[in-house]
């Protein structure tokens, strides 16, 4: 049975952990390495940490970060932004992450995809895919460079590229619903989880429990990330493990 997934991502910018509404306004939550460490203890399955203004600002990957975290926790966890070569990724797994998530260089060098997954396994390459609705062609697109560039690449489409060259995960994130706790994207989580074959994480306006639900049930994610409902203490790991529990759902 595969069993779903809870996962708390930790922004970091600047060596803080922060949360933004739609990838603006940045407010400080709190230190990376202790935040990661409680989580760890309150049973959370995974964790995900992005550099958000490592692309734009062209920043050195958090290998000191990343160290540090490892020596703290022992779940799988993600990271991401600023990964741009088969070097990086490998810099990022050596300091002690089991996975490393791409974005903006996915889309720039899709081969980045296939070769990080040979050499890697692809189990340890997440596609990340920023999207935001287009009203007037009624689809989403894709975005880089932490949202400000729309490369208008249709998000299922390229989620279908993104698994044909060997992604082992895609963590689809929305511009539209991030930080606001109004839910997933539901359809459209919806139909890239069914036009692939590979684990869909729900990420971008999980702020209750049942919209967690929500993305298992309607949105047929592997796993639902969020953020802010625990780094701002509304609810605990327990908390939502034991109300998904109760609803039915295989959580780890």
């Amino acid at each position: 049975m595969q069993y779903k997934r809870l996962i708390i991502c930790l922004d970091i910018d600047d060596g803080k952990v922060v949360k933004c509404v739609k990838y603006k306004n940045p407010k400080i939550a709190g230190n990376p390495v202790t935040l990661a460490k409680k989580y760890y203890e309150q049973g959370v399955d995974e964790l995900i940490f992005v550099d958000i203004t490592a692309s734009i600002e062209k920043r050195k990957l958090m290998l000191d970060l990343v160290r540090k975290v490892s020596k703290e926790i022992f779940i799988p966890f993600t990271v991401g932004g600023g990964i741009n070569t088969i070097d990086d990724m490998g810099e990022i797994l050596a300091a002690g992450a089991d996975k490393v998530a791409i974005c903006t260089a996915a889309v720039k060098n899709p081969e980045l995809i296939t070769r990080g997954a040979k050499k890697f396994g692809s189990q340890a390459i997440v596609v990340s895919i920023d999207v935001k609705k287009n009203t007037e062609k009624d689809n989403w697109e894709v975005y880089i460079m932490g949202g400000r560039e729309n490369t208008g690449l249709d998000a299922i489409e390229f989620a279908k590229i993104c698994d044909k060259l060997g992604a082992g995960e895609i963590l689809l994130n929305s511009l539209d619903r991030d930080g606001t706790n109004k839910g997933y994207e539901l359809d459209l989580l919806k139909m890239i989880s069914e036009a692939v074959s590979i684990p869909v994480i729900a990420s971008s306006g999980g702020g209750t429990p049942r919209q967690i639900l929500e993305a298992f049930t309607k949105g047929r994610a592997d796993a639902a990330l969020a953020a802010s409902m625990f780094h701002y203490n509304r609810y605990t790991v327990e908390n939502v493990k034991n109300y998904l529990k109760n609803k039915g759902v295989e959580i780890r």
